[in-house]
């Protein structure tokens, strides 16, 4: 369980942050140099340098929004050149695709990114440029809603697996439909049907609340407070809910860590963009009170089963019920150990959590809940305290990854297992890598008092 220390402050953690941002410099523009780009997208590190898996292109945005999120914290215009230019080069085909739930990661990490600097000042006012930006985000929100399924009580984006796939980790796409709606753009289908990009987002974020989020209400024998499971699998011909199920997570029984920070990440930042809403923009889904409520229900319960079931270092297991943990006695009432014998840490998964640790405490505060706020926000400092330190900060100025003991895919064999090692550990991965950079500048923002760091930030 997480042992929370409630005396930090974003500015204690600020010569860490100076830190990672040092070596993140380094990571980066090693990779420009040496990565060869016609292989694909860099995915995950093998010896310390990076590696592409050819399953889907969804990390490509990472890589450049990386370079993008240093200049933003440090000012450092070769970094911006580098992000600029590589989403000029690479990432039109991620804006048509439409074959991958990811578009909230790649797109809004790199043109999102790009026009909220604009927005802020940080980057010169060009028309053409922002237009550009706008276009490009209208889009690929509009492709994001177009793979969706009906179920019966609503509907989904559905995951590359099929239709019948919804994946808990798709909650943070939903961000790609928010900003596309934001910037007055809809879905048009055959016979010129036109579709509301927020609605369709709120029934996405709706169905993953009802199904990939338990409730510890008794729907199987492992139904606990908090509880995600990776993949639910549907019927598509009548609708109908059938299984949980995991395609990283060991089963669909237990809780793959990334999956449930992914929840905790996206229900709380998409809570904050929903406080920005006149209530008349949500009319055609229902209230304002019925959307907040189910959303804070799944923010809740996902960060509560993130501090009972993580170390007390809050840096977590891949899974919290993978098979071996149990040789591993009392490791809850332990800092997370990445050299141990039976099961891997997913240091990823940390980096992702605390920012929802963090953007759900302060939504609490903000809406009067000082203490219940202070808890989950005082958690997520607690877990970059250690997070941003070694043996979790890469400072190997030969190995190409910032964060190292991040898991892709433990069931599929593909991570790297050094020798003399049982398990995979010492290595880093793309989305791991970027989400320690975005939570090192969201945690600098405050404390630097600038301005509060959100997807949303390109619209407002």
């Amino acid at each position: 369980m997480l042992k929370i220390n409630f005396q930090l402050t974003p500015e204690d953690l600020r010569e860490k942050i100076l830190r990672l941002w040092d070596l993140s410099a380094q990571k980066i523009l090693t990779i420009e140099k040496i990565y060869d780009k016609s292989k694909g997208s860099p995915v995950f590190t093998i010896k310390g340098r990076y590696t592409t898996r050819g399953w889907t292109e969804w990390t490509q945005g990472f890589a450049f929004g990386s370079a993008i999120l240093q200049f933003d914290a440090t000012g450092d215009e070769q970094f911006l050149h580098i992000g600029k230019e590589q989403t000029l080069a690479s990432m039109a085909p991620h804006l048509s695709h439409t074959g991958v739930h990811d578009h909230g990661f790649n797109n809004v990490s790199t043109y999102g990114n790009l026009l909220r600097l604009m927005r802020e000042g940080k980057i010169p006012q060009n028309d053409w440029e922002q237009h550009f930006y706008e276009v490009a985000l209208k889009v690929s929100g509009a492709v994001q809603a177009s793979r969706w399924t009906l179920i019966k009580d609503g509907g989904f984006i559905h995951s590359f697996n099929g239709p019948h796939s919804l994946f808990v980790d798709t909650i943070r796409s939903c961000r790609s439909l928010m900003v596309s709606h934001q910037l007055g753009h809809l879905l048009q289908v055959e016979n010129d049907v036109r579709i509301n990009l927020l609605k369709r987002a709120l029934l996405h974020m709706k169905a993953t609340a009802d199904y990939s989020v338990f409730y510890g209400e008794g729907r199987d024998s492992y139904d606990e407070w908090g509880r995600t499971a990776h993949e639910c699998i549907f019927n598509t011909k009548d609708g109908n809910y059938r299984c949980p199920n995991a395609q990283q997570g060991y089963s669909g029984f237990t809780t793959w860590t990334r999956g449930l920070a992914w929840a905790m990440c996206g229900f709380a930042e998409e809570l904050e963009f929903i406080e920005t809403l006149h209530d008349e923009a949500l009319e055609t889904y229902g209230t304002r009170e019925d959307i907040v409520e189910f959303m804070l229900r799944a923010a809740q319960a996902t960060c509560d089963f993130y501090l009972e079931h993580t170390p007390t270092d809050g840096i977590p297991y891949w899974d919290t019920g993978a098979p071996l943990l149990y040789q591993l006695e009392n490791y809850l009432e332990n800092p997370s150990d990445p050299f141990n014998d039976y099961e891997p840490i997913d240091s990823s998964a940390a980096a992702i959590a605390a920012q929802g640790l963090l953007r759900f405490g302060q939504f609490l505060q903000n809406r009067g809940k000082d203490e219940l706020g202070k808890k989950y926000f005082q958690a997520g400092l607690t877990v970059l305290d250690h997070l941003f330190e070694e043996p979790y900060l890469s400072v190997d100025p030969k190995h190409q990854g910032l964060l190292l003991h991040s898991i892709y895919h433990r069931p599929n064999g593909w991570d790297y297992i050094p020798e003399g090692s049982k398990i995979p550990q010492g290595e880093s991965s793309m989305w791991g890598d970027y989400h320690a950079r975005e939570v090192a500048l969201y945690v600098q923002r405050l404390a630097e008092g600038k301005p509060y760091y959100t997807f949303f930030g390109c619209v407002q």
